[in-house]
């Protein structure tokens, strides 16, 4: 039985690779329509820069970090799907960019080979190469077009977290582009201090999950000494106070995918969000044991949302309501998005562009 099952882990593995392109046209005729807009605002800033001058600015995103990132996700899934499978493994590891382990049995090969291909179905970005190695040896490993499309996706969030940054401080006038495959390129016109706007996007977003104090009124706690290990902060839209606990039970940097929807029964807009398997072993805990009890999620020290664990979660995902508007739930996802980027963003240039002179 070893040869049939291992032409039927080969042909699992093609089709892992395959079954993705299927949604490429209907995405790459969507990324024209946006390149095509981002040249006219290209165009009308370069423009503006001519005659008024400004500022440029270059950043590189960590793409090293974003590998990384990548491949430890992929070694914390498959580790997840071999004990809810109860499959025997031994040796998993990351080794020269991908994951490697043994699974002696043939059907556990199989049944893995199986789980991945079902969970990378329709998610080009989650695209994977595995090899069989022979002696129950299996690696895995992103293929490139998956490593392109992931380096696009964290240069597509780099710059929306970008241009959030400068709208929350008041630029208007700017134009925030893609630079090559890994590099970010901004015009401030009229900005003669660049390094004024650095100095704002050096600052990581933070995003936390933490659990919320019920031993004092938050009022109270804001004109008293509130108990020990919590701190009041206030949320993002109606400042209302909340007792929470000042260590996180949870960081953003578990989430790997955030954005914006509408839910089910209200069709209210939401932010939703989705762990890697690291974070969605940890929420699953954490809501285990507070089955009854509020947490906070908080965004830069204020509260998002405050909403009560009625169970356990252990899907990894859950999403975010707070009466928001849709542009409010894109921008509370994207800064959810910006709190989990893998690495940073490194400066390159910033520069005063002097205006061009008049004939």
């Amino acid at each position: 039985m070893i040869g049939p099952l291992r032409d039927r882990f080969t042909r699992l593995i093609v089709a892992l690779v395959l079954v993705p392109a299927i949604a490429l046209p209907c995405t790459a005729l969507a990324d024209s329509q946006f390149d095509k807009m981002r040249a006219k605002i290209a165009a009308f800033v370069a423009d503006k820069m001519e005659k008024l001058g400004g500022s440029r600015i270059i950043y590189k995103v960590d793409s090293e970090g974003l590998r990384q990132s990548v491949v430890t996700d992929l070694r914390d899934d498959v580790y997840k799907t071999l004990r809810e499978g109860k499959v025997a493994f031994s040796g998993l590891a990351i080794r020269d960019g991908g994951v490697e382990l043994r699974i002696a049995d043939a059907k556990g090969r199989e049944q893995l080979a199986r789980k991945l291909a079902s969970d990378a179905e329709g998610l080009p970005s989650h695209a994977l190469t595995v090899t069989d190695g022979g002696d129950g040896l299996v690696r895995l490993a992103p293929t490139d077009a998956a490593s392109a499309a992931r380096l696009r996706d964290l240069v597509d969030d780099s710059i929306a977290m970008i241009e959030q940054r400068l709208k929350d401080a008041g630029i208007k006038l700017a134009s925030v582009q893609p630079d090559g495959t890994d590099r970010i390129r901004i015009f401030l016109p009229g900005m003669m201090e660049p390094e004024r706007i650095t100095a704002t996007f050096a600052r990581k977003v933070k995003v936390s999950f933490r659990l919320i104090d019920l031993s004092m009124a938050p009022e109270q706690a804001q004109s008293a000494t509130p108990p020990a290990g919590t701190e009041v902060l206030l949320g993002l839209k109606d400042n209302k106070p909340y007792l929470v606990a000042r260590d996180s039970a949870l960081e953003g940097d578990d989430i790997s995918h955030a954005g914006p929807g509408f839910a089910s029964g209200t069709k209210d807009p939401i932010a939703s969000f989705r762990f890697n398997g690291r974070g969605t072993r940890r929420f699953a805990h954490i809501t285990a044991e507070n089955i009854g009890k509020p947490f906070a999620i908080v965004l830069d020290d204020r509260v998002i949302s405050a909403p009560v664990i009625r169970e356990p979660i252990t899907g990894g995902s859950g999403q975010i309501s707070g009466n928001f508007t849709l542009e409010e739930a894109s921008s509370v996802a994207m800064m959810l998005r910006a709190g989990s980027l893998p690495g940073h963003l490194g400066l390159i240039e910033q520069q005063v562009v002097q205006p061009a002179a008049k004939p």
